[in-house]
């Protein structure tokens, strides 16, 4: 898939300069659905899903599906099981038992490599970049992981790639809104700018399914605005979203269902305002079901 991430730069860095287009996330209008389809496909599946760590089972026989276009979140206290399940999707972590299906495809068993090449990619809730390369250097090397890191510093940029991956790797700068940072190191940017080039690595594979895992954790309320309309504008790209967050606002704004763990279990699923009222949602945060 092109997503052509420079089409929607609009909408992926809202001007600072209106306050009266500061709204937040509780005040935003939930996102317009995917229309209903009858033959709507299934981008994500999983079936029976368990992770056991010796005696604790971190994710007990979890099932569900996620619809292409929709913006899915997952949500639930601490150690209820959210990042283990996005470990089990991107092949860092094997399941003890179920399966793992992309596109009707079973990718239990393929290697993280591989699952990108099928169109998984991710962010990770504790940052992962190399500090002493620049934005754009970062980028090269998630596209050269394999081979040829150590040349990445030396090389001329014209030399990184043909045309069309630099055109890429640009186009997913630009919608992370750092096409301007590009030659800063890493290391320099802002724990915002860094939380936007793990978003733009995850971009440049030009995925079919985004898994982000806390990304608006650490950021301010511009940024988590911020994040809300490039969230929204990767889902009007095509791209299908699974989103673990604990910032509830930002979860039910955003979302088009979402789906409750707690002690490795999916115990609800919904649209937001059916999970809000849930009482075993409430039960699981709370403690009550008051």
């Amino acid at each position: 898939m092109r997503a052509g991430w420079a089409a929607c730069r609009l909408c992926a860095a809202p001007s600072t300069g209106s306050p009266p287009a500061r709204r937040c996330a509780r005040e935003r209008p939930r996102p317009a659905a995917s229309p209903p389809d009858c033959g709507a496909r299934t981008v994500l599946e999983l079936h029976d899903l368990s992770r056991h760590f010796g005696g604790v089972k971190a994710v007990d026989r979890v099932t569900l599906r996620v619809e292409q276009g929709q913006i899915y979140g997952l949500i639930g206290p601490n150690g209820s099981g959210k990042s283990t399940i996005v470990n089990l999707v991107t092949g860092l972590l094997a399941p003890t038992a179920g399966r793992v299906a992309v596109d009707g495809e079973d990718v239990t068993g393929l290697a993280p490599h591989v699952r990108v090449s099928r169109g998984i990619a991710r962010t990770f809730q504790n940052i992962r970049l190399f500090g002493g390369l620049s934005v754009w250097q970062n980028l090269w090397v998630a596209e050269n992981r394999d081979r040829q890191r150590r040349a990445a510093p030396v090389l001329p940029r014209w030399l990184w790639g043909s045309s069309a991956d630099r055109e890429r790797l640009g186009a997913a700068l630009e919608f992370a809104g750092l096409a301007h940072k590009r030659d800063d190191l890493a290391a320099n940017l802002s724990f915002g700018e860094q939380r936007r080039l793990e978003l733009a690595r995850a971009l440049a594979a030009e995925p079919k399914l985004l898994l982000l895992d806390e990304p608006a954790a650490g950021m301010n309320a511009e940024e988590i605005e911020a994040l809300d309309a490039r969230i929204r504008a990767i889902r009007d790209r095509g791209v299908t979203v699974l989103l673990i967050e604990h910032h509830m606002d930002l979860v039910m704004a955003v979302t088009d269902r979402v789906g409750v763990l707690n002690f490795g279990q999916k115990i609800a699923e919904g649209t937001p305002a059916e999970v809000q009222r849930d009482p075993r949602v409430r039960e699981a945060y709370l403690g009550t079901a008051a």
